[in-house]
């Protein structure tokens, strides 16, 4: 028989709750969300934009064992403490404290959940394994993936997320991690830190809580590498190791060729070089990779193992994975990495558009937010990538986008639609088979719609 995740009286001895209305419920998972619990979950009732306790009935008719609020709702097993994230933030630090699984932290400006995933896949290949759901990285997420760690794991990612200064600190707290990875900096959420060394020194924050004799994963290739490197050994971790694609870094990638759906290339780990594999596209997947190998090591990983491991990584919806899409009169590719956008990461992605075999290379762009007074510009500056990468078309929207557009050669001048619908309604008209089209802008662009409609006629 598996092991309950938690029993009532863990819950009550780890938050302080009271239990009401039964006090021998076992809980086999944990939900916020009554649309995808599932039966024996505990019902955690969060304060957000709509209130959980008005869901607490809807858990129990989907098969909630118990619900942990903040104030009592109707009848049935509950666990009631004072503050709901309180208390599941008390859980996710007694999860942790109870399980001697190694636990790795990855924040960063772009790729943290594309690391994150190489890195669970690594640990799932070698023994029991957690990691955080999708992108939930933060003062929510964070707690809620601590607190579904099964007790039996023995190594575990997870990815802190932060807005604002003064986020990643509390994150860091309680994951209290072994490993602390920053996979790169770069100009997102430079609206509200400013410059991207402020952007360093809260990403630096994952060292502020460490375990001891914890390590230090830095990205070498980023201009702002040393700037992390001292940082780290302020916070006081034990060791310092680089990742990266130039010779000098602790991991690096000597070697990296990528094509349509897979990648292949030459990893150098401490000097010993290993061949790998990847079933993902993309020339930002070798520092990806690299990060992943790094971190893995200092959780009871052998080298070999590792980088045999990546080539089992799924590639992650939103995130540049290929579908083929039904259009008039045959097939599309769909290039969705809609999730997010920054500088970087769109740059990467147009690079990898512009080497895809294609009728047309049609790029869908979205804006990219939070960027600040020098928005405009780092939008304009895309149409560079677009020439180099040799982009047959261009399709935006968002008032950022629309400068870009208009300071693109009228052969690349797709259309620039002030509204997603109208975007969409006219990508469904001008794809024909043999196109691939990239998508890809900040999550509030909305870009990621279009993409769920043209998957909805994926053949």
């Amino acid at each position: 028989m598996t092991e309950p995740l938690w029993t009532a009286r863990e819950v009550a001895l780890a938050t302080g709750a009271a239990l009401i209305d039964g006090d021998d419920w076992q809980a086999t998972g944990l939900s916020i969300d009554t649309r995808t619990l599932v039966p024996g979950d505990l019902f955690i009732a969060l304060h957000a934009e709509r209130d959980g306790h008005e869901f607490v009935a809807k858990a129990y008719e989907a098969g909630a064992v118990a619900a942990l609020v903040d104030h009592r709702v109707g009848s049935g097993a509950q666990a009631l403490v004072d503050d709901s994230l309180a208390g599941l933030q008390r859980m996710g630090v007694q999860a942790r404290m109870r399980s001697n699984a190694y636990r790795v932290a990855v924040t960063g400006s772009v790729g943290k959940s594309s690391v994150k995933e190489a890195i669970a896949t690594i640990f799932r290949a070698v023994g029991p394994s957690h990691a955080s759901e999708k992108s939930y990285n933060n003062h929510w997420g964070v707690p809620l993936s601590l607190a579904k760690m099964p007790k039996i794991t023995m190594r575990s990612v997870f990815e802190l997320g932060m807005n604002h200064a003064g986020e990643i600190a509390p994150l860091s707290q309680m994951v209290c991690p072994h490993v602390g990875l920053i996979t790169r900096i770069a100009p997102a959420h430079i609206e509200a830190l400013g410059t991207l060394e402020a952007i360093a020194d809260e990403k630096a924050q994952v060292w502020s809580s460490m375990a001891d004799n914890g390590v230090a994963i830095i990205p070498a290739d980023d201009p702002l590498g040393e700037k992390l490197a001292a940082l780290a050994m302020a916070q006081g971790v034990s060791r310092v190791v680089t990742f990266g694609t130039n010779q000098g870094a602790d991991v690096w990638v000597s070697a990296f060729d990528t094509g349509p759906n897979e990648s292949r290339g030459q990893m150098v780990v401490f000097g010993e070089p290993h061949n790998f594999s990847l079933k993902v596209s993309g020339t930002h997947w070798a520092g990806n990779a690299a990060a992943a190998v790094a971190a893995t090591l200092f959780c009871g990983v052998e080298s070999a193992d590792a980088v045999a491991a990546l080539a089992t990584l799924e590639p992650l919806p939103g995130r540049g994975g290929a579908v083929q899409i039904a259009v008039s009169g045959g097939q599309a590719t769909l290039l969705d990495d809609a999730y997010n956008a920054n500088p970087v990461s769109m740059a990467a992605a147009l690079e990898t558009l512009g080497g895809w075999p294609a009728k047309r290379r049609i790029a869908v762009l979205g804006d990219m937010l939070e960027l600040g007074e020098e928005a405009r510009q780092y939008h304009e500056a895309l149409a560079w990538n677009l020439q180099q990468a040799g982009i047959d078309q261009v399709y935006c929207t968002g008032p950022f986008m629309k400068g870009l557009f208009y300071s693109l050669p009228k052969k690349r001048q797709g259309g620039w639609f002030e509204n997603i619908e109208d975007l969409q309604d006219s990508l469904h008209k001008i794809v024909i088979p043999g196109d691939v089209l990239l998508l890809k802008g900040s999550n509030g662009s909305r870009i990621h719609q279009i993409a769920s409609a043209l998957k909805r006629g994926t053949s």
